[in-house]
């Protein structure tokens, strides 16, 4: 059975991208090895169809983090059964690079968005350098690999020459479960707390809507959201959750009324994003605002599941929640199409492409 490593730099408990291809890639017929690391606070790993390996640090975040994971990390891979080595971000690229050369095994990049452009990469001006460095010494020599959307693989062909197959992250097909609403008006935030994701205006935004919001997820900007919860006065309608346990998570999303996907414009990486809860609140069948950004504007041409909003400015963020919430008729109707999406747009269609891209490589 060809054995495939696949490497990451979170915990492994929230990655519902990774459990998702880790699965196919297994249920294909092919040994998968999934690294991450290790927290002080990681639940127990969940039972999964294939290996899953935690790598401890002393270090939590910074330079000394990626150096302490990525020295671990090679040795990990120098030393485990592989046929092929599967780089997951740029954060995860050089031990994969350098394990794959020694050991003369095949090297895969899963490019699962423009890791050097993240908007709290490219405000560090030393740390963009940096990456950028990395991504220019080591991309050229990933000839094979996949990505999320259109624009990533272009850009990845213009930079580096090379050609990479489009994979996306679709949730997997499921009946839509109609659950007992909360009892209040909900919104959904799901996905990382992360500077970026325009907390600075969603925050604010809801002072004028009579609504609760939810914030699943963790991140690096956890902080200052906590900070302008309590600047805007907002304690009664926002609830930070935390990180949350995927089946949990979904069962979430079912109960919540509204997702919301929203992103800075500054960064390509943000512009051109194809974030995974944009296709989560549509297979949860829950209509969703969503910032009029090119690849989402694109498939939202197509099925019509989202409220696409201009910008990201408090008053704008505010007036489309309030639309959703006050025409049942426009709600119903983005819920329908929720419904009609989810038979294309789901993880058993894009599998079989990922699949398909493995057995050429191993």
């Amino acid at each position: 059975m060809p054995r495939i490593v696949c490497t990451v730099t979170n915990d492994l408990s929230y990655d519902q991208r990774m459990q998702r291809i880790c699965m196919s890639l297994s249920s294909a017929g092919y040994g998968v090895v999934l690294v991450g690391r290790r927290l002080k606070k990681s639940k127990p790993l969940q039972k999964q169809p294939f290996i899953q390996k935690r790598l401890p640090c002393y270090f939590t975040k910074g330079f000394l983090f990626y150096t302490e994971y990525n020295l671990r990390l090679l040795f990990f891979l120098l030393f485990t059964k592989a046929n092929a080595f599967c780089a997951i971000d740029l954060d995860t690229i050089l031990p994969n690079y350098i394990a794959s050369v020694i050991r003369r095994k095949p090297r895969v990049y899963d490019a699962h968005e423009l890791f050097s452009e993240l908007i709290e990469v490219v405000s560090r001006p030393r740390v963009h350098k940096i990456w950028l460095a990395v991504e220019r010494f080591v991309v050229p020599s990933f000839q094979h690999g996949y990505t999320v959307n259109l624009f990533i693989k272009e850009e990845f062909k213009r930079r580096y020459g090379v050609d990479y197959q489009i994979v996306r992250n679709l949730p997997l097909k499921k009946e839509i479960n109609v659950l007992e609403k909360y009892p209040r008006f909900t919104i959904l935030y799901q996905g990382a707390v992360n500077e970026g994701r325009s907390f600075e205006t969603l925050i604010p935004a809801m002072q004028l809507v009579d609504a609760n919001l939810l914030i699943c997820g963790n991140g690096n900007y956890f902080t200052q959201v906590q900070d302008l919860i309590q600047q805007y006065g907002v304690q009664d309608k926002v609830a930070l959750m935390g990180a949350v346990l995927p089946n949990e998570l979904k069962a979430i999303t079912s109960k919540c009324h509204v997702g919301v996907t929203i992103f800075e414009s500054e960064g390509l990486n943000q512009y051109y994003s194809l974030a995974n809860r944009f296709f989560d609140y549509m297979m949860a069948g829950i209509p969703q605002i969503c910032v009029n950004y090119p690849e989402y504007a694109h498939i939202n041409n197509q099925y019509g599941f989202a409220y696409m909003i201009k910008d990201v400015q408090p008053q704008t963020i505010a007036m489309a929640l309030n639309n959703l919430m006050a025409d049942n008729v426009l709600y119903q109707q983005l819920n329908a199409n929720c419904a009609i999406a989810n038979e294309q747009l789901n993880w058993q269609q894009e599998e079989k492409i990922l699949i398909q891209f493995w057995n050429t490589i191993v």
